[in-house]
């Protein structure tokens, strides 16, 4: 169905979703912070149908690899994900067209709809 890359540095949160997304069909690839996160996005060449990920990350914030994607011009829909409600983070997300915010620990079922929901034109 999708390419979708989760991007989170608590290995128990990634082997969740690559659980719960794979077994809705879709193809799972990992990593653990955000060198690993841009690295997997150039190795793709940017074709991630989306990228699921969190804010606080250590080496580079959620919001250097989101402002990284957008300076290389790449406009795939990310879902945030963040333990931390700060304000200023989320406003800069949405202004780099994050339109999804999922506080942790989030309902699993809420996750599945906001998945299918910004891939249902590509699915």
């Amino acid at each position: 169905m999708a390419d979708i890359l989760v991007v989170d540095d608590q290995a128990g949160i990634r082997l969740l979703l690559k659980e719960i997304l794979e077994r809705q069909g879709h193809t799972v690839h990992l990593a653990a912070d955000g060198r690993e996160a841009l690295g997997a996005i150039r190795a793709h060449q940017g074709s991630f149908d989306l990228i699921l990920l969190d804010m606080k990350l250590p080496g580079q914030s959620g919001l250097e690899v989101l402002r990284a994607l957008r300076n290389e011009g790449l406009k795939v829909p990310v879902i945030v994900m963040s333990a931390y409600g700060d304000v200023e983070q989320i406003h800069e997300a949405r202004r780099l067209g994050v339109e999804t915010y999922l506080a942790k620990p989030f309902d699993i079922a809420e996750l599945s709809h906001e998945v299918a929901r910004h891939l249902s034109p590509a699915v």
